[in-house]
């Protein structure tokens, strides 16, 4: 790909997704191109779940937490992670994270492989 075609892409990019202090590869800039350019009809509302589950061990002895990972393609183009968790003696938490930047989308692809 020349510099031109490549700027061309980045900029198209760079109005869905943040791009700044990224650099990218060739590839890196292709896949981010399909991504955003077909987002609304193969990600726009899917979701993924991942459920697992282990034992530990603390001071109080052997525990078993279980453990639940939905990742959900936004509205507007980005990933939504939500992590809980819930263990046999009653703790439980989590937390949300939005991915909106160029090089979080890409690694969260390399993540799912």
């Amino acid at each position: 790909m020349d510099r031109k075609e490549k700027k061309e892409k980045k900029n198209l990019i760079s109005k869905h997704l943040d791009t700044s202090n990224s650099r990218l590869k060739d590839e890196e800039v292709d896949f981010l191109h399909d991504f955003v350019n077909n987002y609304d009809d193969e990600y726009k509302g899917k979701s993924k779940t991942k459920k697992s589950s282990y034992d530990g061990w603390s001071s109080d002895g052997k525990y078993t937490r279980w453990e639940e990972e939905t990742s959900t393609f936004t509205e507007d183009i980005g990933i939504r992670e939500e992590y809980k968790y819930h263990d046999d003696d009653g703790q439980s938490g989590g937390n949300t994270k939005e991915i909106k930047d160029a090089r979080g989308i890409i690694n969260w692809f390399k993540k799912q492989k």
